[in-house]
């Protein structure tokens, strides 16, 4: 699969660049986390911009996927398929986070929970960028088509 086509390389960075402004809002603005980091800002920025890449490809070859398999249908509730999707890859992100003690949330249960439900939350609106961008690069192929023909 050439990473560099249309159909990949916009939804990619549309959930990439989007989940990172999200997880930017809320953990540098909202929550003010980052004043507790300890390791360097930009340190911290630029892996978690990896993370994030990392994170929309992902999102994006298992929407593909999804939809390959016909485990969502383009025709019935994409977008809100592709977010569950997601939602799901979040949720499993934040176990593997947890688990390896590299979460923000060291001050109990409750704020655990918020933060995984903010994760879930912030891959789904991923998922959902992941969606427009394959809607946008289907229409995009349209009407490339209908010049064409």
């Amino acid at each position: 699969m050439n990473l560099l086509r249309r159909f990949i390389l916009l939804p990619w960075l549309l959930s990439s660049i989007v989940m990172y402004g999200l997880s930017y809002a809320w953990h540098g603005v909202v929550l003010s986390d980052m004043q507790d980091l300890t390791v360097p800002k930009w340190l911290y920025l630029t892996l978690a911009a990896v993370v994030y890449l990392v994170l929309g490809l992902g999102q994006t070859v298992a929407t593909h996927k999804a939809v390959a398999y016909e485990w969502i249908s383009l025709k019935k509730a994409f977008p809100f398929m592709s977010m569950l999707l997601s939602a799901g890859i979040g949720f499993f992100v934040y176990l593997v986070i947890f688990v390896l003690g590299m979460s923000f949330a060291k001050h109990g249960m409750a704020h655990v929970v918020v933060d995984i439900i903010w994760q879930m939350l912030e891959q789904a609106i991923g998922g959902l960028m992941v969606s427009l961008g394959i809607i946008y690069d289907m229409h995009q192929r349209f009407l490339e088509q209908e010049r064409a023909g």
